[in-house]
């Protein structure tokens, strides 16, 4: 083990070799820098006992391909997965270092967006922490989303340029390049490998996340002086084209170029994937590849990567000399698909002419996949056309990749109970009708060692000294702390965690925004993706009919609020982009107005991401979960809040449902339509907003601040949202929910007033939050569907 001597000579040294300076003159960055290559020397020896382990012992491995990847800092992560943090801690401190600075000159890698790859990011550490062998497989995005600014109201996108340093964490390994070939004009690229360590917790297990580069072709050598124009053009074409593969994650599906290189993006993550691991497997265990799915599981994280079946068909059948039943039965008994999405509209579907002009192979392979499941499906249902027609793969010039995805996997889950039962009683009812036993549940999970120990160290703190560090571990230890709900001293430590907090994230806000909070306010929280089914609209109407309440009666009896929102709107969602503009008016509205007595304030933290997620999270008061009920597959930041200490007042939604029946109906505030009702409601034709808008003035007096001149903004900025509101399909309910959610709040104004029974609530939610870690999905997924064991790597 280090010693703080052994630390301080090593940076000091490091710094000079990396940075060409003194200590005294390095920046933060360099600090940083230097700190981090230090521990990936330290992490270099692992990481290849680890990979020959697993091969010498023949570890059966699972590769998880997603889109997205979303790691935030990793610094501080793999520190304390090392065991080396507080040695470090020690040691910058007699330098006269501050870690906190040191850790916050880490940029956070922009590779991906939101919930999907922040789970894909959970359930890495997972896999690592418990010793099994698994790894990811993404993409190595030259630029992140975008980086999310507010100018004048308005969200404006710039480039999110995280590699304008190099990422210290990652090793480029281009002698493990392969090809990966498309049909013209792009023609063949080079994919080019860097990998990530994921370090376990207190173990010594470091699996790989392997990101893939979009570079030119080996023998592209081009003589510039013989080139006729016609030639320069096509070469700058193949250039940019392969540039773009990596450089952006999620182009715009607003014009047919953007479309047309998400579909390019797709087939490149798994062809290189697939190659790579089919590669290594022949390299380290032969080449007989009739027993793969004893050797490797391939997980597809939503429909993204549901190309990696035909490509692995075609990889078994052109490269390996397989026929098509060998090679069926070895894809469908490899692949596993996890449904993210209960929205029809979200589940992908290509043109027909376009996959087969890009993918001429693979689309004949998609081709031969859909004739085979056709011809399965006569046979059971004979004369069946409609169930036939809306179950196949190829249909009305698509290829549905949902359908693809289920019918060439073996097993197929949802995310959260609800979810799994919507697909299996609706959205995908057909198929599980057909094969019931591929169909099963795994509800998500966070890693406790990010979102409390890292995000949290007091509350994490105060947990050990009250219980021991076993939920460190075993996080359903937690549930330890139930005995302590009701003490008086354990609340009013619990209190001086909060308080701490939510100065922490004041002060970032004063920092940063210049507004002053009441930290003894309520923090009223809602951050994730702006999107109309996650209704922050909703929350947004709230408070205009609060405001409203509060401008007829300043002295009205009501315990001070500040909300605080952040998420991004996708660039081409216009709908989005005006509800943060609406957040933003009313942000302005309000925490100008001397008349309300700073009984409200509201705040939008813009380029929403996981460290920004670290320092909120920890500060809330009040989780605002509040989807169309029927419409969120899962949430992930539910967890998050409630493993935090946050009350979350919610629909029947998602993973709602399941944090209602740990913690009880009386420590969390539900309301609204069910599932049920709101199915009901779409299919009876009830959902006419006129109906509510004409009947609850409340309703209507919000609804029509929109368009009255009563908002300090010029012209009919938020007619649209007036319009989207009033639309006869009802949207996603916010004004069928409308009362039901003011009577919630009405509530939680209530709960709050009485402060034991309040931290009594919070503490039961963090006591039963260690069911939602990532560590207990994880591992029914390892035992359930990819049938892998842990490994415990000997120290050399």
């Amino acid at each position: 083990m280090l010693t703080k001597e052994e630390c301080k000579a090593a940076l000091q040294k490091r710094i000079l070799a990396l940075a060409g300076t003194s200590l005294d003159e390095a920046s933060a960055a360099d600090k940083y820098a230097a700190l981090a290559s230090l521990i990936r020397d330290y992490i270099g020896q692992r990481w290849v006992d680890t990979t020959r382990y697993y091969d010498d012992q023949k570890q059966k491995q699972v590769y998880y391909f997603s889109i997205e990847f979303l790691p935030g800092r990793l610094l501080d992560t793999n520190l304390r997965n090392l065991g080396l943090r507080e040695v470090w801690c020690e040691a910058l401190a007699e330098l006269g270092i501050d870690y906190t600075e040191l850790a916050n000159a880490e940029r956070d890698a922009g590779l991906g967006n939101g919930g999907l790859g922040r789970l894909a990011a959970c359930f890495l550490d997972s896999l690592a922490s418990l010793g099994l062998p698994g790894h990811g497989c993404g993409i190595r995005y030259t630029y992140g989303l975008f980086e999310q600014s507010i100018i004048d109201g308005v969200q404006v996108e710039k480039p999110d340029t995280w590699l304008s340093d190099l990422d210290i964490w990652e090793y480029r390994k281009a002698g493990k390049a392969v090809t990966v070939e498309f049909g013209p004009p792009l023609g063949t690229v080079k994919a080019v490998p860097y990998d990530i360590p994921v370090i376990g917790f207190d173990n010594r297990t470091v699996n790989t996340l392997r990101l893939w580069s979009a570079e030119l072709r080996d023998g592209l050598n081009v003589n510039y002086s013989s080139l006729t124009p016609g030639d320069i053009r096509k070469l700058l074409e193949y250039k940019n084209w392969v540039e773009a593969i990596s450089q952006i994650l999620y182009p715009d599906d607003r014009y047919e170029e953007g479309r047309h290189l998400r579909l390019v993006q797709e087939y490149f993550l798994v062809s290189a994937g697939l190659k790579s691991i089919i590669r290594h497997i022949k390299r380290k265990q032969g080449s007989n590849l009739s027993y793969l799915a004893n050797q490797i599981a391939i997980h597809i994280n939503d429909t993204h990567p549901a190309l990696a079946i035909p490509e692995l068909m075609r990889i078994l059948m052109d490269e390996e000399g397989m026929g098509w039943d060998e090679a069926w039965d070895i894809t469908t008994h490899t692949i596993s698909y996890t449904n993210h999405t209960v929205l029809p509209e979200a589940l992908e579907k290509w043109p027909v002419d376009q996959l087969r002009s890009l993918l001429p192979r693979i689309y004949e392979i998609i081709h031969e996949i859909n004739e085979r499941f056709c011809a399965e499906l006569w046979k059971r249902y004979p004369g069946e056309w409609d169930r036939i027609a809306a179950m196949a793969v190829i249909a009305d010039g698509f290829v549905k990749m949902a359908h693809l995805a289920v019918a060439g996997s073996h097993s197929v889950n949802g995310v959260a109970e609800l979810h799994s039962r919507i697909l299996q009683d609706d959205l995908l009812h057909l198929f599980y009708q057909h094969t019931p036993q591929k169909f099963n549940n795994k509800t998500n999970g966070i890693t406790h060692r990010r979102w409390l120990l890292s995000a949290n160290p007091g509350l994490a703190g105060l947990i050990t000294d009250t219980i021991g560090p076993a939920w460190l571990q075993r996080p359903t230890e937690l549930e330890r702390l139930l005995p302590f709900a009701a003490s008086t001293a354990f609340q009013q430590k619990l209190t001086a965690v909060k308080q701490d907090r939510k100065e922490a994230l004041a002060k970032f806000i004063f920092d940063n925004y210049h507004i002053t909070l009441d930290t003894h306010s309520l923090f009223d929280v809602q951050v994730k993706r702006i999107h109309a089914y996650k209704r922050q609209l909703l929350n947004a109407l709230r408070i205009m009919e609060l405001y409203q309440r509060l401008k007829a009666d300043p002295g009205l009896d009501i315990l001070p609020r500040t909300f605080i929102f952040a998420g991004k709107a996708a660039p081409g969602y216009y709908l989005a982009k005006k509800v943060i503009q609406l957040i933003v008016t009313l942000s302005k509205q309000i925490n100008n107005d001397p008349a309300i007595q700073d009984k409200l304030k509201i705040v939008f933290l813009e380029n929403y991401n996981v460290s920004l997620a670290e320092l909120i999270i920890p500060a809330a008061d009040i989780s605002e979960q509040i989807s169309t009920a029927g419409k969120e597959a899962s949430g992930t930041s539910n967890m998050k809040f409630m493993m935090n200490g946050a009350i979350t007042i919610g629909t029947l939604d998602g993973a709602n449902v399941e944090i209602r029946e740990a913690v009880g109906d009386e420590n969390i505030v539900i309301f609204g339509l069910t599932a049920e009702e709101a199915t009901a409601c779409y299919q009876t034709g009830q959902c006419d907003p006129m109906i509510i808008y004409n009947q609850d003035e409340r309703v209507r007096n919000c609804v029509n601040q929109l368009i009255d001149g009563s908002l300090p903004v010029i012209g009919d900025e938020f007619k649209p949202l007036y319009e989207y509101l009033l639309h006869p399909n009802g949207a996603f309910l916010e004004l069928q929910d409308f009362a039901a959610y003011l009577d919630a709040q009405a509530k939680i104004d209530r709960l709050f007033r009485n402060k034991h029974a309040r931290w009594q609530m919070a503490i039961k939610n963090i006591a039963h939050s260690g069911r939602f870690s990532s560590d207990r999905t994880v591992k029914e997924y390892a035992d359930a569907i990819w049938h892998i064991r842990p490994a415990e790597i000997p120290q050399r």
